[in-house]
């Protein structure tokens, strides 16, 4: 049975079983576990280096994978892997992925990242997360952004970080590099705090 996202009417189609038995062949579970949600307990500090994708978008999953695959996002473990992977592997993958239950953080929100994740501050130009992500953080009906409520707190924070520097630059319009450069580091690890726990 083939099983289409819904989010948005360009969403790639896949089949999420198919996906399910890609994985391996893939190498998927190597770092983003079967369930997507990348709690690879490996004794060597691994948890939270990669990023959780139950419950992503497949859309988004596809465009970071031909990312990597382009160049223009840089990653040299992923762009290994999107240059053995074929597109109609990619999409069962990534439709499997988004078919599991949306990743969820540990309930511990912290409070110092919230208002600027619902409200963003308008007289430093930073817009709420909310109005892309979602109230919690699990993106928006016909929305580009990917979810992120419930993400390791430590790939969250790399990721701002990154799109601060600009060694990440992949986002629709060059977003995320302006929001991010506009956070201190300080509030940079409470977002990625707070929105770890949603």
């Amino acid at each position: 049975m083939t099983a289409a996202v819904a989010s948005t009417a360009a969403a790639p189609l896949g089949d999420a079983a198919a996906g399910k038995a890609r994985l391996d062949e893939a190498r998927c579970p190597e770092c983003h576990g079967d369930d997507g949600n990348a709690d690879n307990g490996d004794g060597v500090g691994n948890i939270g280096k990669f990023p959780k994708l139950a419950g992503q978008r497949a859309d988004y999953i596809v465009k970071q994978f031909r990312n990597f695959r382009s160049g223009e996002r840089q990653n040299e473990t992923m762009t290994a892997m999107a240059a053995s992977i074929g597109d109609d592997q990619l999409l069962d993958i990534a439709v499997y992925f988004s078919s599991l239950p949306h990743m969820g953080g540990d309930g511990a929100k912290a409070a110092a990242g919230r208002r600027l994740f619902a409200e963003g501050s308008a007289e430093r130009g930073i817009p709420p997360c909310a109005g892309c992500h979602g109230p919690a953080g699990k993106s928006i009906q016909d929305g580009s952004a990917p979810v992120i409520g419930g993400q390791h707190k430590r790939y969250l924070k790399k990721q701002l970080v990154e799109w601060r520097v600009g060694e990440r630059a992949n986002s629709p319009g060059g977003v995320m590099n302006g929001v991010a450069r506009r956070l201190t580091d300080e509030e940079i690890e409470a977002l990625a705090d707070y929105v770890s726990g949603l």
